[in-house]
């Protein structure tokens, strides 16, 4: 049975996506244009009005975004509505501290539930199904995206939030839930956990929306044994909306982009130039129906390959692979962006130097993050309680930075290797 949420968008002709995407982009660059002087002023440099733009042949001349521009134009530079019409913020951390704050009007809210509708039906969830939503609320995006699709689709939606397994588990049995939507490493210790309390007869779940962390296929297929599900990826930024702006249908071979609000291009991310169809590079999307935080050809940093190949599901959308990894330093550690900058400025301001280095693994299918960080003659100490106090400071420090637990490790002065070239920052051991 083929299940869309929305099928005449969804199973479209390649000639009506082209049509609304032509439409929306002159729309939207209009829009840009007359409400967020930011990106007019780039246009300008570029010596662009909007009458150049005439549809999607058009878009390689507009100006690319990036998060410096999200970071110069915090907060409120990026705006293409007033306050008065927004209605609702979503935010990460920031590379330095500044965050990314993404505004939504009611409209955006609507379109956005509506692409993460689209996801729960394409794993099979109808108004019969019970959803447990465990990825973080708040200013996080996960959370909010897929509560509101689950509520677009009629299901019974549980909104757990993150955390608390002896909570997740009890109502996922009592109220027999049947689709989880979490971190794939959530869902790895969720499954231990049920192992471990015998309470895999009493689990009814069938289908997993997973997201928010790179993980691999083998990872999945472990998932879908331990579980008794078959578990799909979902990709978004807060950027660009959340949740949503791509999933996975049955056939489980790359996401389908919603190109009805989406223009997606691959770009070699050292010109600027776009590749195509079939090459790996970097991931560029445009929002052409987002009213209050419009961003034209923003920058994912995420590497992967656009593929038209007819799919099985009927769904007509151009399908993402699963990023392949990043053009920039960004890590990504439960779910959460993670820039060495970010450690760095910490490291600073407390008074070290920038001699650190960061160390990433995956314990029992889930992530951990050390920092051992180079003493500095004046705070070196070799007194054990001294270091420990130390230590416990910037793990504080660090918490209140990147939202999440680092180790840290204090190591004696000159003892991290230097390096010539570009130092070695990051050992990721994580088999992803």
């Amino acid at each position: 049975m083929k299940r869309y949420y929305q099928p005449e968008i969804e199973t479209a002709s390649r000639e009506q996506i082209l049509a609304w995407q032509n439409e929306r982009l002159v729309k939207q660059v209009h829009h840009v244009w007359e409400n967020v002087p930011y990106y007019r002023k780039k246009m300008e440099e570029k010596g662009l009005t909007p009458e150049d733009i005439k549809g999607v042949a058009d878009l390689h001349k507009l100006p690319f975004l990036t998060k410096d521009d999200l970071r110069e134009a915090y907060p409120y530079g990026l705006m293409g509505k007033p306050l008065k019409d927004c209605v609702r913020i979503q935010s990460t951390s920031g590379t330095t501290g500044k965050r990314v704050v993404a505004f939504y009007t009611q409209k955006d809210i609507d379109l956005w539930e509506d692409c993460c509708a689209r996801a729960i039906v394409a794993v099979g969830g109808t108004e019969e199904d019970v959803c447990q939503v465990c990825y973080g609320y708040g200013l996080f995006t996960g959370g909010p995206g897929l509560n509101g699709g689950s509520h677009k689709v009629g299901c019974l939606t549980l909104p757990m939030s993150s955390g608390n397994t002896d909570r997740q588990l009890q109502f996922m049995t009592d109220l027999e839930a049947t689709i989880i939507c979490c971190t794939p490493s959530y869902a790895a210790y969720l499954a231990e956990s049920i192992h471990e309390r015998g309470l895999r007869d009493q689990i009814k779940l069938k289908a997993g929306i997973f997201g928010a962390e790179a993980w691999s296929e083998e990872m999945r297929r472990d998932v879908e044994k331990s579980l008794g599900i078959r578990a799909y990826d979902i990709y978004g930024l807060t950027e660009i909306s959340g949740p949503g702006v791509a999933f996975e249908c049955e056939e489980q071979t790359g996401m389908h982009i919603n190109e009805d609000h989406f223009i997606a291009e691959i770009i070699d991310p050292n010109t600027g130039e776009v590749l195509p169809e079939g090459e790996k590079g970097e991931l560029v999307f445009t929002c052409i129906t987002k009213e209050a935080f419009p961003l034209l050809r923003y920058r994912t940093r995420d590497i992967c390959v656009l593929s038209r190949k007819k799919c099985s599901c009927g769904r007509t959308h151009v399908k993402m692979s699963k990023p392949m990894g990043r053009s920039d330093d960004m890590l990504i550690i439960k779910g959460v962006n993670v820039f060495p900058s970010q450690i760095e400025t910490v490291l600073l301001e407390q008074g070290y130097q920038a001699n650190y280095q960061i160390i990433v693994d995956r314990v029992n299918n889930s992530d951990t993050l050390e920092v051992q960080v180079e003493m500095t003659a004046e705070n070196f100490s070799d007194s054990l309680s001294k270091i420990g106090e130390m230590e416990k400071q910037l793990v504080g420090a660090l918490k209140a930075m990147l939202g999440i637990y680092a180790k840290v490790k204090l190591v004696a002065p000159k003892t991290i290797a230097r390096s010539e070239g570009k130092a070695v920052r990051i050992i990721d051991k994580r088999k992803i």
